[in-house]
């Protein structure tokens, strides 16, 4: 499994046959939606996962506004639009990908510390991942575009040099 940066020239076609019940989408955006957000938005970064040649799962990261809404902290960086295609689910991609996630960012993004998300209140699945992979829910409440949501936060270990 890899987690890359989504591109339009060797992705598009295999995003196309990505699917999301309505179920999901009451939790998450369709990654058609955030790909056309990002495409206005230089510090949008659409994210794939694949396993054997198919995308198993699509989140984005958002190092600006979206960041602001949620965190002070100028390092921290914001995921959104995380989802996992409905013919993957139940099999550990969503767990393996949140899990692949901070070294990703350390590598790509080496000066963020933080990874903030929000989840909806009503999305326990969602809620015992993030928990299960070390996002910590500080208390922190608020309205969302779909309803409210808890904001969590993941702090990245800094490598010291020595």
């Amino acid at each position: 499994m890899k987690l890359h940066f989504y591109t339009e020239l060797e992705h598009r076609e295999m995003l196309q046959n990505y699917t999301l019940t309505e179920e999901q989408l009451h939790f998450t955006t369709d990654p058609m939606v955030a790909l056309e957000m990002a495409q206005n938005d230089p510090y949008r970064y659409p994210l794939i996962a694949t396993d054997e040649g198919e995308i198993t799962n699509f989140l984005m990261l958002d190092g600006d506004q979206g960041r602001k809404l949620y965190s002070d902290n100028e390092n921290a960086i914001l995921l959104r639009a995380v989802s996992t295609d409905f013919h993957h689910q139940g099999k550990g991609y969503a767990k393996r990908v949140m899990q692949m996630l901070p070294d990703f960012v350390t590598e790509h993004f080496p000066q963020k510390n933080e990874i903030v998300l929000v989840v909806n209140i009503f999305n326990t699945a969602a809620q015992g991942l993030y928990h299960a992979v070390g996002f910590i829910d500080e208390g922190v409440r608020t309205m969302g575009a779909k309803g409210e949501v808890i904001v969590m936060h993941y702090k990245i270990k800094q490598q010291v040099a020595i």
